[in-house]
């Protein structure tokens, strides 16, 4: 088996090294890492401004430029994180406890450093677990049928609607309105219109790039709109800077490999996002640290741990949306509507199916990460400057771009309205605390949800219980279950925690008042 997984790399590499997949990996890290230096933007709104682009692309170079944009967005992330405290992207937050400061202390050259090198190593890792992880998932290809996809992909929506930040009601909500938007359109099986609100436009289903667009893109700028200042920084890093010192390298060490172990736990799990990662990632280098009181003011090992989680998170994330077609968060879900979009189908089968893409992609990582490596060295003085676009300069110019970009996917300008509605929505939902992503998730999952369910029922003709009767799947509706109860109980003992303050208090008033003047 391991052979086998090595001979296949090797083809993967002959696929990823061909000139044209090779440039295309390079415009998707190169466009990645200058969104992530970029506050604001991200990944997201990048892969969905690329995406029309992909459509007359072959797959194999479409994925690798969006997985490109992927994990460059992770290494520019933390420039703008380090050197000028902007989380430019959600996971990179915890790096500035530690990254800025280390910056105002003279030291962001080696906080970059060992971000670099955390990265690439976690990334070596999590790129090994895919090499070896795939030929298992291959061995059980086969024994996955409808009933078994469809239990898999619910328990990916609950996790997804569950585990995503804030409220997880919220996010069922969420979840459940992009299952709405994802059947709106004509039914394949009886050819009637559904939830198109007599609008002809919409029989064709909603565009992914129009929601992905305006939820990520529109939305964005709406709620930036007043955000005008000159974000700039006087930060200068040199090259001699970046190199760490052997002992501050012994001294990341660990913190790289127990974020490492953490990212590629939590990578295998579909639902949960890197944030949660780099928080966990954290919290355990300052639980287990002889001397805690050091981090928020500058330790190297609250950079490496944190970094070194999301990006070995960022690799295994492709094992779940390639094999299983669950998505471990709002990204993932968009390369996964690209691969449809493309007509590959994720899951087991693909690997065996789509040998080419999938190793090459493989092979893509590590080529990419390389010239992350690279790219980073010099252009770090560069990421910084751009770091001065003004907001009025910046939004205005992505609005264009997407409009554009909408525009020509099917030459529609209906479609450009539904950026705007979408982009509107986006921006109230994240006004009511109401995250967005899960909408994403149950756009994507929602029609294959539908389609693998009526095709377990035709099969079992009718028979319900043919979900819990298959052991495979038996196990993933049990896990749906247990998601569920776990969340029930998190509620019913906040809710009973919160009814116990509150009497307290009362009691505590009363007492007082009944106290002596």
């Amino acid at each position: 088996m391991i052979e086998q997984s090595l001979l296949n790399l090797m083809q993967g590499f002959g696929v990823a090294l061909q000139p044209h997949n090779l440039m295309w990996s390079f415009f998707g890290v190169l466009i990645g890492n200058l969104i992530g230096v970029l506050p604001g933007m991200g990944a997201l709104s990048a892969i969905s401004m690329l995406l029309p682009l992909t459509y007359t692309m072959h797959p194999v170079p479409a994925i690798l430029m969006l997985a490109g944009i992927f994990y460059g967005s992770q290494y520019g992330g933390a420039i703008g994180a380090i050197l000028l405290n902007l989380p430019c992207h959600p996971p990179h937050a915890v790096t500035c406890l530690d990254g800025y400061p280390m910056t105002l202390a003279g030291k962001g050259g080696t906080a970059l450093g060992i971000t670099m090198i955390s990265s690439f190593f976690a990334a070596s890792v999590g790129i090994i677990v895919m090499i070896f992880a795939s030929p298992l998932l291959v061995s059980i290809a086969f024994k996955f049928g409808p009933t078994e996809l469809f239990s898999i992909m619910l328990l990916g929506l609950l996790a997804g609607g569950t585990m995503s930040k804030g409220s997880a009601l919220k996010g069922v909500a969420m979840t459940a309105m992009g299952l709405l938007i994802g059947i709106a359109g004509t039914d394949v099986n009886s050819g009637v219109m559904r939830l198109t609100f007599g609008l002809p436009e919409l029989s064709d289903k909603v565009e992914l790039v129009a929601l992905a667009l305006g939820l990520f893109g529109v939305a964005e700028f709406l709620r930036n709109v007043n955000r005008m200042q000159v974000i700039g920084s006087g930060t200068k890093v040199r090259l001699r800077d970046m190199r760490p010192s052997i002992a501050e390298l012994k001294q990341s060490f660990l913190p790289m490999v127990r974020g490492t172990a953490i990212g590629t736990l939590f990578g295998a799990m579909p639902g949960t996002g890197p944030t949660i990662t780099t928080f966990i990632a954290y919290a355990l280098e300052k639980k287990i640290s002889k001397t805690p009181e050091r981090f928020g003011h500058g330790a190297l090992e609250g950079v490496a741990a944190p970094e070194a989680s999301s990006h070995s998170k960022t690799q295994v994330d492709f094992i779940p949306t390639m094999s299983l077609g669950i998505p471990g968060d709002a990204v993932m879900a968009l390369i996964l509507g690209a691969l449809l979009i493309q007509g590959i189908q994720p899951g087991p089968q693909l690997i065996s199916e789509h040998a080419d893409l999938f190793w090459g992609l493989i092979a893509s990582f590590w080529i990419g990460n390389v010239l992350l490596v690279i790219l980073n060295v010099p252009l770090i003085g560069i990421w910084v400057k751009l770091l001065r676009v003004p907001y009025r300069y910046l939004y205005p110019s992505a609005l264009f771009f997407i409009a554009v970009g909408v525009y020509s996917t099917n030459n529609s300008l209906f479609e450009v309205g539904e950026v705007l509605v979408f982009g509107i929505a986006g921006a109230i939902f994240a006004a009511l605390d109401f995250h967005v992503a899960p909408i994403l998730l149950g756009y994507v999952l929602g029609p294959m949800v539908e389609e693998y369910f009526r095709r377990a029922l035709l099969l079992s003709h009718g028979n319900m219980m043919v979900f819990v009767t298959r052991p495979i799947s038996a196990t993933f509706v049990a896990c749906s279950a247990l998601l569920v109860l776990l969340q029930v109980f998190f509620w019913a003992r906040g809710s009973f925690a919160k009814r116990n303050t509150e009497r307290r208090l009362r009691e505590q008033r009363a007492s007082s008042e009944r106290l002596p003047q």
